[in-house]
């Protein structure tokens, strides 16, 4: 299923009985087409040693599979992280990034073509505050994110697996949404968007539930992160299909 034109991991179920936050979803993916155009290649080819990694390879700098990452030397710098958790073809990745230069931001995406297209776009652009991984979300939070070191987690139009024997596959269950808040900064937010009804009402009663986030009022407080973010031309095209857009955005106490 492509959901407004973005390629998502699709976690499974997993088990995790040794983690604090108990369930989690497991890798489990369907397949895609991935050719790389000529030119999305050559890119792929010079860039991506720099700028993205396997989720689970020891690519980035000094890292290995079981640590997690150093971003001071991967950006260079040391600055407030936000990770994307399924950024697609990476549109709003490369809008929100150019428009907040002060904050790093790493894109996780299964689909190779999707994070290739993302790879040109910063480099036309001549973006340096993005970086790239190509795996399952969970897996990067589990284990390549330290605790409390991220000021922001974005997740825009997870596929909503609308079918009920499929729900137990959606990423943000309540297991993977205590990761978060356990990954999370105090102040930092879960920003997430969805146009499905169904996966809104989940969406908002796990988030709700996890006791560490509350619901944040972007119109009458401050946030560290901006929740701004362009209307992709697949989101225009649901919302004239009738679809609402549900925005969520919580911060950790």
């Amino acid at each position: 299923m492509r959901h407004h034109g973005r390629m998502h991991a699709q976690p499974g179920v997993g088990l995790r009985p040794d983690a604090p936050w108990g369930y989690l979803p497991a890798s489990s993916f369907r397949s895609r087409r991935s050719a790389l155009s000529d030119a999305q290649r050559q890119t792929w080819e010079r860039l991506w040693p720099q700028l993205g990694r396997q989720a689970d390879t020891g690519e980035a700098p000094g890292e290995t599979p079981d640590t997690p990452l150093d971003t001071r030397a991967w950006f260079g710098r040391s600055a407030p992280l936000v990770l994307e958790i399924g950024c697609g073809s990476g549109t709003s990745t490369l809008a929100m990034a150019q428009a907040e230069p002060d904050i790093d931001v790493i894109a996780v995406e299964i689909y190779r073509r999707g994070l290739a297209q993302l790879l040109c776009a910063i480099d036309a652009e001549q973006v340096g505050n993005i970086r790239l991984i190509r795996g399952n979300g969970v897996d990067v939070l589990k284990d390549l994110i330290a605790p409390q070191s991220l000021t922001g987690v974005r997740v825009f139009f997870p596929d909503p697996w609308p079918k009920a024997r499929h729900h137990k596959r959606r990423l943000l269950q309540t297991g993977t949404v205590s990761l978060i808040a356990d990954r999370l900064l105090p102040g930092g937010v879960l920003h997430a968007a969805t146009d499905h009804p169904g996966y809104a009402e989940h969406i908002g009663a796990v988030g709700d539930a996890e006791p560490r986030l509350v619901r944040a009022d972007p119109d009458s407080e401050s946030l560290p992160i901006s929740i701004s973010r362009p209307t992709t031309k697949y989101e225009t095209k649901a919302q004239e299909a009738g679809s609402h857009v549900c925005e969520f955005v919580w911060k950790r106490i």
